[in-house]
């Protein structure tokens, strides 16, 4: 078998088999087949597309390149969730601890932020002394007696789906369906949990920018979970503006514990009920979907949620206090107003330029390497529809340097636009798929 003989028959519209897919991606992990000629593949697949069942192929292939988690240590239903991305989603942090309450095991690898999307990861080790980092056994253990842990994702999960990213992302392929959605899936798979559910975020805070977009990229990933055995649905959630009030890991925290508490900004409150509602759904610990919302709403307004959330961070090493006693946190030094250039109303927020402030702040990495400020952030103090005066505060920075606040002040305003009359508010949940 020739890597070129691959490429050729892609490249004329041939649809590749599972031996010649893993012929080429082994292959390329394995460091046979060169740069060059992958990156020819990737092409090829962006032009010609992919089956579904290729696409289940290439996705059983690439999570096989690397270490395949297996959960069945940990009893019962084990629960994940994968969103694509977005500004200021911190839902994971509110989800998790709402479904564990209700009896679903949370068993979760999440990642680190890097770009305008911040990380679950980070936000977690903002709370001082927080591990993200455990050992198989302490990581079962924990998910075996409380019902919940989320840690890092290792670094030979999918190794395939890391190397295969990286070119995908200087050979202008990453915005290719088949392709994203191998590279979520493998490592949603490899992962070991039984049921998943993905929040397919669109706009333009999110990776896909249109719906027909983020429904056939659902609509695909969940027929790969489907193919292999797992109990996977897909939400398609609005992105179109940053989620919540608070943009930056320590801030997004503040933001998290308030929302355990039931005094959370609505989207983000009724967003992750309704995610929340879907894992417990998925977990089998409830009858219907309307069932799994009470369920989730009264986890949320009894702070059985919060207990779950405090339970979790303990035994992960963190210093309690700070959850439950939220002024302990510290923000970054300099504090700057952003204000209104103009009356009128809020319609517009780019949610994807917020993020991009966040990261001019030192909230986000644009690097792999970069040190986080966990201190840094974004609040905003007004959000699409709302009415504005000239001169009127639309959002608080918090960075280390007058300078950098300045800096990520002048992106910021790129980021709102105004309007003479209110706009209509949309659904926070736009589809879903199963």
């Amino acid at each position: 078998m020739r890597m070129y003989d691959i490429i050729a028959k892609k490249r004329d519209g041939g649809t590749l088999n599972h031996e010649e897919l893993s012929f080429a991606v082994n292959g390329y992990v394995a460091g046979d087949v060169p740069d060059y000629q992958m990156s020819a593949l990737l092409m090829a697949i962006y032009l010609r597309g992919m089956t579904d069942e290729e696409t289940a192929m290439l996705t059983d292939v690439m999570a096989h390149s690397g270490d395949m988690v297996d959960l069945s240590a940990i009893a019962g239903i084990k629960a994940d969730k994968h969103s694509t991305g977005g500004v200021g989603d911190k839902t994971t942090l509110v989800i998790a601890p709402i479904v564990a309450a209700c009896g679903v095991k949370i068993a979760k690898m999440s990642g680190r932020g890097l770009g305008h999307t911040g990380g679950t990861i980070d936000k977690m080790e903002a709370v001082p002394g927080t591990r993200t980092s455990l050992t198989q056994e302490e990581f079962f253990r924990q998910v075996n007696e409380i019902g919940i842990s989320v840690i890092g994702q290792s670094g030979k999960i999918a190794v395939a789906d890391k190397k295969m990213y990286a070119l995908r992302d200087v050979t202008a392929t990453v915005g290719c369906i088949p392709l994203i959605a191998s590279s979520i899936m493998s490592k949603k798979l490899a992962a070991g949990s039984d049921a998943i559910l993905l929040d397919v975020t669109m706009g333009d805070g999110a990776f896909m920018k249109d719906l027909d977009g983020a429904l056939e990229l659902a609509r695909q990933m969940v027929a790969i979970g489907t193919a292999h055995g797992r109990k996977v649905a897909a939400l398609i959630t609005d992105m179109d503006r940053p989620l919540g009030h608070a943009v930056g890991n320590t801030l997004e925290v503040l933001e998290v514990l308030e929302t355990l508490h039931g005094r959370g900004p609505e989207d983000l409150t009724e967003e992750c009920l309704e995610l929340a509602a879907n894992m417990i759904w998925l977990g089998e610990q409830a009858e219907s979907l309307e069932h799994a919302r009470k369920k989730a709403k009264t986890a949320l307004e009894t702070g059985k949620a919060f207990e779950k959330f405090c339970e979790m961070a303990e035994a992960q090493g963190a210093d309690v206090r700070y959850l439950r006693e939220p002024e302990r946190f510290a923000l970054s030094p300099v504090r700057k107003d952003v204000c209104a250039p103009r009356s009128g109303y809020v319609v517009h927020i780019n949610a994807e330029q917020v993020g991009m402030a966040s990261v001019r702040l030192g909230a986000g990495r644009e690097k792999a390497d970069d040190v986080l400020d966990y201190g840094a952030g974004i609040v905003l103090k007004k959000t699409v529809g709302d009415a504005v005066q000239k001169g009127e505060v639309i959002a608080e920075l918090y960075g280390a340097s007058a300078e950098k606040c300045r800096d990520a002040e002048s992106v910021l305003h790129g980021a709102f636009r105004y309007g003479d009359e209110k706009t209509e508010e949309c659904s926070l949940v736009l589809a879903r798929v199963e």
